[in-house]
């Protein structure tokens, strides 16, 4: 057997957003995530990955025929300018402003934006200040 190995985040396992055109949010999704340093998987015509994130078409076995949303999902930033790159490759990629980036009241630093997806999902991209992490992901392989 072979030995797989996942790295993960803090609370979610996975997210998966099912959408209606795979190749429009590919690209956007492929641009925002680019800004943000994570890497995507999954090159198969009705799915893609990112982190804990999937998104897939409505005929893959996991969405049994039916679409999400709107969802939010916030991902995290490493600094302010990673949060204004996202907003930027978002809009150019076929998002649609959903607040332009900025201080918000949610807690001292909170420096977000938010975009409308392709499927109306509102994506935010937060940096929460200067912070440091007890580590980089949960290692988990099996």
């Amino acid at each position: 057997m072979e030995t797989n190995e996942l790295h993960r985040g803090r609370l979610i396992d996975h997210i998966q957003l099912v959408v209606r055109d795979l190749a429009a949010s590919r690209a956007f999704y492929t641009a925002v995530l680019d800004v943000l340093q994570v890497p995507m998987g999954g090159d198969e015509a009705d799915f893609f990955w990112a982190d804990e994130l999937c998104v897939s078409t409505a005929d893959s076995d996991a969405a049994q025929g039916r679409l999400t949303g709107p969802t939010h999902l916030a991902f995290q930033a490493a600094d302010r300018a990673m949060v204004d790159a996202f907003y930027q490759a978002a809009l150019a990629n076929g998002g649609t402003d959903n607040g332009a980036p900025g201080e918000r009241p949610y807690h001292p630093g909170y420096y977000a934006a938010f975009v409308i997806d392709p499927d109306g999902n509102n994506i935010e991209a937060v940096y929460h200040g200067a912070a440091k992490r007890s580590a980089a992901s949960v290692k988990v392989t099996f």
